[in-house]
């Protein structure tokens, strides 16, 4: 992120720059200074020491291209990273998990593909975050922490991203998924509700189905009806003679 000067008495400021092999990072130390940092969309006025720990690298409008170097994700102490509007391509490097004290990281207007790292969700310092408007596809990171703050906007212009908060799910059915226990409650007791109810209006029909079949048949076909009276006949002496023999036994 670039510093700008805009201190109207031109206040001195001094810079030490010590380079590190291992890391490639230029160290700087500010003193008798007065800067605005741009971060989270908002310019701020930072001054003196405490410059140390605004760090940022915004190298957007650029036309840079080609994939975005994984060994940005070593850079554990920046703030801010903006590498919007420039010609990227491939995936969004894993490693960015790492930027741990990351406010603001816009990723939009490129031409990156792929899934966005779910490894983003561990960014709890994250408070802005843009991928809008390359060639995403797949799930959006778990909505959880810093990530369920963000809006659509962060994710507009990926016609292949789904899940919240875009209005495409990722559930083949179409359903959304249901957020509340007690919601999944009450679909279990509802699911039950109309087994049950299902269950008795299928018997009621089909006995009375069966019930109906029996007459038509003893209707058109006098010889079954004869038939079957005489089983009725049969059975009802037959239960008469046992209810009168065994009646007889206690009395």
């Amino acid at each position: 992120m670039p510093f700008e000067n805009k201190d109207p008495e031109g206040l001195r400021t001094q810079f030490n720059h010590d380079y590190s092999p291992l890391n490639g990072i230029i160290k700087k130390r500010f003193e008798n200074e007065k800067d605005y940092f741009t971060s989270k969309k908002r310019s701020e006025t930072y001054t003196t020491s405490i410059l140390i720990y605004m760090s940022g690298i915004d190298l957007s409008h650029n036309k840079l291209n080609g994939s975005i170097p994984s060994e940005l994700g070593n850079l554990t102490r920046i703030r801010s990273l903006n590498l919007s509007n420039n010609f990227f391509i491939g995936k969004i490097p894993a490693t960015f998990s790492n930027l741990a004290q990351v406010e603001s990281l816009d990723l939009s207007f490129n031409m990156l593909s792929g899934q966005i790292p779910p490894q983003l969700s561990v960014l709890t310092s994250l408070e802005v975050f843009s991928v809008a408007h390359n060639n995403l596809s797949g799930a959006t990171p778990e909505w959880e922490g810093q990530f369920s703050t963000f809006n659509e906007s962060s994710y507009e212009g990926n016609q292949f991203l789904c899940g919240p908060p875009l209005p495409k799910s990722c559930n083949p059915s179409g359903q959304a998924p249901t957020t509340l226990p007690n919601g999944l409650n009450n679909d279990e007791e509802n699911d039950s509700w109309v087994d049950m109810y299902v269950f008795r209006v299928s018997f009621v029909v089909a006995y009375t189905s069966i019930l109906l079949v029996i007459a038509a048949v003893l209707y058109i076909n006098p010889y079954w009806r004869q038939v079957w009276f005489y089983y009725i006949g049969l059975v009802g002496m037959n239960c008469y003679n046992f209810i009168q023999d065994n009646l007889c036994k206690f009395f």
